[in-house]
């Protein structure tokens, strides 16, 4: 099959001379129609391209936005611990305070009376691991460590409660208004001009003066005693106890619970007494304690 020629002539405006080119008629066709469709296809590549990449940030924006969804998540979740931890810590700093009186009369308890009361054990917070960069283990780790606080403040909680309950025990108020008449200790008997050993504080009142519990307790006895005539004894826990002789009447029964400050018994003359008069007692493990030491000094 034969294709058309065309011859194409060129005069030079100078010599006058002529250049003819022949050039078939199917190569002219195709350069020609790859001249036009060049741009076509530039412009379909690009639009193919576009689109791809438009697909390909589309599938990134909504794993992205899912992404930052559980960082929200995982970010309140943290803020509500933080708020949470928070609420704890100041409810920690209401409960630490402790009566003066109390605190004072507390750092005098022997050692074994307050490690039985505190208890044992201690907890340590969890140091910080090395983050990487990643955001999740970066939200591991202060879960964790939010946890390990969180564990510790419990600790914490619980060491306040233990002192509170301490403070509350702890005998640190006279437990009747007066003057103190015989102390802890050796003495001459009032009765026998000997030398004795006196087990507690002689505090002289008016008769019927109200005796009142230094320190939360519960009612052992309140009955007659022999020489210590009418006499009450608290049992506050934590291996104190507290008694109260030469009483003329009672205020409270055996097994009653009270509170520091309430009123327990009246000064009296009764048992082996010269004159009204509280005799008060204080017992630590089964050993005899100098009550002057846990009274707070007014």
């Amino acid at each position: 099959m034969k294709f058309r020629r065309y011859s194409f002539v060129v005069t030079s405006c100078h010599t006058g001379n002529e250049y003819r080119f022949t050039l078939p008629l199917l190569p002219i066709i195709v350069c020609t129609t790859m001249i036009f469709a060049l741009p076509v296809l530039v412009g379909l590549g690009a639009r193919w391209s576009v689109r791809a990449e438009l697909a390909d940030l589309s599938a990134t924006a909504i794993a992205l936005r899912m992404e930052n969804d559980s960082y929200r998540d995982a970010t309140g979740q943290l803020a509500n611990q933080i708020s949470t931890l928070q609420g704890a810590v100041d409810d920690i700093r209401a409960r630490a305070a402790v009566d003066p009186d109390a605190s004072r009369a507390m750092d005098r308890l022997p050692a074994v009376v307050r490690n039985r009361a505190m208890g044992g054990g201690s907890g340590s917070v969890m140091p910080a691991s090395n983050a990487s960069a990643s955001p999740d283990t970066a939200f591991d780790v202060l879960r964790d460590l939010l946890g390990a606080i969180e564990n510790r403040l419990e600790l914490v909680r619980s060491g306040v409660e233990r002192r509170q309950v301490l403070a509350a025990a702890t005998p640190s108020i006279w437990p009747v208004t007066g003057w103190l008449s015989s102390g802890y200790g050796g003495r001459s008997d009032p009765f026998t001009g000997q030398n004795d050993f006196h087990p507690g504080l002689d505090i002289s009142a008016d008769q019927g003066e109200p005796v009142r519990a230094p320190a939360d307790g519960t009612v052992e006895s309140a009955s007659p005693s022999g020489n210590y005539g009418n006499l009450v004894v608290l049992d506050h826990g934590f291996g104190i106890v507290t008694k109260y002789g030469h009483l003329s009447r009672f205020a409270v029964s055996p097994g009653e619970q009270v509170k520091r400050g309430d009123v327990i018994a009246y000064v009296g003359t009764t048992g082996r007494s010269t004159s009204p008069h509280l005799h008060y007692e204080i017992w630590m493990n089964g050993q005899l304690t100098n009550p002057l030491r846990l009274l707070a000094q007014h």
